[in-house]
Formats: C-alpha cells, structure tokens, sequence
C-alpha cells in the first residue's frame, strides 16, 4: 500500500487514541480578535517542571482545525511539565492568505504581553507547528519581512520545531498539498511571498525539523531544501528523519502526541531536543 493510502486510512485510528491522553489541566480560553477561530488556548500545569515555554500553532492544511481540536497535544506537553500555547487562525474557507500570518503574529504578540501581565518568563520561547503551521510557524520564527511588518520581536525565542512542513511550493508538492495551496491563496497571488524557504532571513535560533520519507502528502525533500539554506545561513538546523512505524503524515505531525516517549522516539526526540536548549 503506497504511503497516500497509509495516510488516508489513518485518521479512524488516530482520533481514537488520541481520545486515550490524560488530561491534566484545564485550559484557559483567551480571544485575540473578533473572529471566533482568533484565540489561544494557554495549558499552565499544576506541576511545571521547566522554565521554558512553548508556542504552538496548529496543522491541518490552513483549512481545518483548532486550538480545541488538539487540546490533547496540549495536555500530554503539559503532562510533561511545560507551559503550552496553542493559537488558532482564521482558516482559508472563511480568509485568504496572508490573514493566517497575519493572525498568527497578532497571537504571538498579545500571548507574550498577557503572560507577561501574569508575571510568567517568557524568555526562552520555543515556536513549534505540524504541517500546516509547520509553514506559518517557520514563518512568524525565520521571515524578517514578516517580524517588521507585524511588529513581531522574536529575540526571547531559543529554538523551533517543524514537523512535516511545506517549507516550499514547487513541482514535488503532491496533488493534496497542492489543492490545499489553492485553496489558501487568491488567484495570482504571488506565493514567494508566503514560503517559508524564499522568506528565511539569518537569526540566532536553531531549528529541528522533524520529517518522514513515508509522509504520504509532504515530500521530504522540502525539509532538507530548508536545511540546506539555514546552514548556508550559518544557522544551526538538525533534520530528523521519522523511524517509527507510524510513519505516514497525520500520525508523526499530530497522533504522535497520543503517545509516550516511551512508544514513539521522533517524540522523544522532541522533548529531548527541547530540554538541551
């Protein structure tokens, strides 16, 4: 069975483990703008074992999802002692982009000032995002046009994570992926302006992509053209490559957090990854 297919028939499985995660605190609701998707979820465990915090922006190919329907990555990063912010976006059925960067960056700015208020550090940040907010988040974290037009200082942030992005939009864009790009622009929009490999400029934060070759809709390739210009930027970047059995685009970018370390070593790497920064 080719690796579409492993993807395709994944969801039933995933979306009943992912029923399976504990829950160990309740997440508090904050609004951001007047759309109802424009909010973020911020996970504070009873328990924090660790100073750092992280931002996460959800997948789900910029037209589905939300901070709710992941509320379990949430509670297994919680689980593990960390402050968690998961932000939510207009998706492309109801906007185009840029409004998803742009709402994107307004989240950034109004978590790091309401956390602020709350007297919690904020200065070792880490911005995560799967997939879809692979691309955003890669975004709002390497694109200096982006940070100046948005107002966004990225300087309290120490490391980013990107699972099975779409760091580019080229021919190896698989027919899913690409009818989900057009979906996400206007008609003659010009997508240099939007990708994430054309976009990155030179900073101080060290990446970690996490991919598969098994992924089924994102093409392995993307990350390793990522790579390659983060380090000849001299950036510092390690690319991952997915060894699990559970291999296929929606179990390493999003059911992965229905597992435990323990189960899964691209999770494990995660935290890992995380916890030496």
């Amino acid at each position: 069975m080719n690796d579409f297919l492993r993807e395709s028939f994944s969801y039933t499985k995933i979306y009943r483990e992912i029923k399976k995660v504990e829950r160990v605190c309740e997440p508090e609701k904050i609004s951001y703008g007047s759309h109802k998707d424009q909010y973020y979820y911020f996970f504070n465990p009873e328990k924090v074992i660790s100073d750092k915090l992280i931002v996460w922006i959800h997948g789900g190919g910029w037209n589905a999802g939300t901070p709710a329907d992941f509320d379990y990555l949430g509670q297994r990063v919680a689980g593990e002692g960390y402050r968690l912010v998961s932000v939510g976006y207009r998706l492309s059925t109801v906007a185009k982009y840029p409004a998803q960067i742009e709402d994107v960056c307004a989240a950034y700015n109004h978590v790091m000032e309401y956390l602020k208020d709350k007297g919690i550090d904020t200065s070792k940040t880490i911005i995560c995002g799967p997939s879809a907010g692979a691309h955003l988040s890669s975004i709002l974290t390497y694109s200096k046009a982006d940070q100046d037009r948005y107002g966004v200082d990225v300087s309290n942030v120490i490391g980013y994570v990107g699972w099975g992005g779409p760091y580019c939009f080229n021919k190896k864009s698989s027919l899913t992926l690409k009818l989900l790009e057009d979906m996400l622009f206007t008609k003659g929009y010009d997508r240099s302006q939007a990708e994430p490999l054309a976009l990155m400029s030179k900073n101080h934060i060290p990446m970690l992509l996490i991919q598969s070759r098994h992924d089924g809709l994102v093409d392995f390739s993307f990350a390793e053209d990522f790579r390659d210009k983060a380090l000849s930027l001299g950036m510092s970047c390690e690319l991952y490559e997915v060894t699990d059995a559970l291999d296929t685009h929606s179990w390493y970018t999003a059911g992965v957090f229905a597992k435990t370390r323990e189960e899964n070593k691209s999770l494990d790497k995660f935290f890992n990854w995380v916890e030496k920064l």
